[in-house]
């Protein structure tokens, strides 16, 4: 039976609105390389303290928060593996379960979703409600490129935050990860727990680890800021838009991450 006419349009429509945003996205991150690329060296005593304060704001300042999920995130990968591998007399993958579990995926990943609803949607609130009062406007009038202006700064602090608080977390939960074992009087030294990890950590992973983190956040910071200022907004409007900024950034960072696995399992 041929679909209803009603259920084609409405997937006609969502299919074609999903064509053109990735067309926006894509269109958006090109114009922002080709600023950073022309206007490296352009006024860098004001764009140089907006990084700065971006990486503060993206990494310093949810520091406290990542350590508190980072004693968590070893409590529940420790607290579920230990007895399962206790009770197997497997005691011995306990690091490549942490290195498996923590580094490859469930840090990183874990890190940008944090970003996105902390930061991220302050991003496109923030930048949707200047663009609604016309503030962008008359950054462009005084001769202020906006891309260069507001949307560099992000993108390069929100990369960096993301990466050191992705390092924070891992090593946070790695630590916690042995304690719990030890409250749990599990036979694992020290030496033993960090040798399992090392021989179980390679140099493919400290890459994949800095180049996932590094795109999540960049693709975090471009995703926000065209939804705040790729499109003219009403006041009204910027909830919606911040709606769709965090779905859309949690898609691309989920498929980001999938076509990392490809390519770790392909080398």
């Amino acid at each position: 039976m041929p679909l209803p006419r009603s259920v084609t349009h409405s997937a006609g429509r969502k299919i074609f609105r999903l064509v053109l945003t990735v067309q926006g996205l894509g269109a958006f991150g090109l114009i922002t390389l080709g600023v950073i690329l022309k206007k490296f060296r352009t006024a860098r005593h004001v764009i140089w303290p907006a990084v700065i304060e971006e990486i503060a704001a993206s990494g310093l300042r949810l520091l406290p928060m990542f350590l508190f999920i980072s004693l968590a995130l070893g409590l529940v990968v420790i607290g579920q593996a230990v007895s399962w591998l206790t009770k197997f007399g497997a005691i011995n993958y306990l690091g490549a379960i942490m290195v498996l579990v923590v580094v490859r995926e469930l840090g990183p990943l874990l890190t940008a979703l944090l970003v996105i609803a902390r930061i991220g949607t302050a991003t496109v609130v923030e930048l949707g409600t200047a663009r609604a009062t016309g503030e962008v406007e008359a950054l462009e009038a005084l001769g202020i490129d906006p891309v260069h202006y507001l949307v560099v700064p992000r993108v390069a602090g929100m990369a960096v935050g993301v990466f050191a608080l992705t390092v924070y977390l891992i090593l946070g939960a790695l630590a916690s990860g042995y304690l719990w074992a030890f409250l749990q009087d599990v036979p694992l030294r020290p030496g033993e727990y960090f040798r399992q990890l090392t021989d179980s950590l390679s140099v493919l992973d400290f890459v994949v680890l800095a180049l996932k983190t590094l795109a999540f956040g960049t693709v975090i910071a471009l995703v926000t800021c065209y939804h705040g200022l790729a499109q003219p907004l009403r006041l009204e409007e910027v909830s919606n838009a911040t709606v769709r900024a965090g779905a859309q950034s949690v898609i691309a960072c989920v498929l980001l991450d999938a076509l990392f696995i490809i390519l770790y399992l392909a080398t």
